[in-house]
């Protein structure tokens, strides 16, 4: 989780988190295969094996994962990732993965603990170190009503509202397309 490079190692972690529960966000089909090349794509070591139980339980791990995202101050934002870290996380220990990677931090239960478990802890973890490093929520969901995407706050400035600039542009041109030009309409 926290390899040499820490900053970009904790904003990779939390950005998985993002991408993965942008793939749990419905029950669309080939999820299992979107959730391994998420995995795949942040460095996870082959083979990547998930079952149905695997991700019957990613599921229920990013339905939590998510009331961080949707905290609506720093206050609630860590509210819940002390909570979630409470009931689900272990003391913090180091790990090689018996020599395969670095050594980083996990706070799971063990090293082939459930993908679920797993996802979870690691995430919270992230994101918790994000928050401390930001004094703002870590993370959010795109105000945009129709995107909806998780994403994760970046820098010092005030936390941001949409996904990607794409996003705000998007609604920005909306919300001025909509109202009425007063030069114009006025009656006059």
């Amino acid at each position: 989780m926290l390899r040499q490079d820490g900053y970009q190692e904790v904003h990779g972690s939390a950005q998985r988190a993002a991408e993965i529960l942008t793939v749990l966000q419905d029950d669309s089909p080939g999820q299992r295969e979107q959730v391994i090349a998420v995995l795949r794509a942040h460095g996870e070591p082959e083979p990547i094996e998930i079952t149905d139980a695997d991700m019957a339980e990613l599921r229920r791990a990013a339905r939590q994962l998510r009331e961080v995202f949707t905290a609506t101050d720093t206050a609630e934002a860590a509210a819940r990732l002390n909570g979630l870290l409470s009931a689900h996380a272990r003391p913090p220990r180091l790990t090689t993965h018996g020599g395969v990677t670095g050594w980083h931090v996990h706070v799971d239960s063990r090293d082939d603990a459930l993908w679920g478990e797993w996802f979870l802890t690691s995430s919270c973890l992230a994101l918790s170190l994000l928050l401390a490093q930001r004094q703002a929520p870590p993370a959010g969901i795109c105000a945009s009503p129709s995107c909806g995407k998780p994403f994760v706050n970046t820098g010092r400035g005030t936390s941001r509202r949409f996904c990607s600039p794409a996003c705000g542009t998007r609604e920005r041109v909306a919300a001025h397309r909509g109202r009425p030009n007063s030069q114009y309409d006025s009656g006059a």
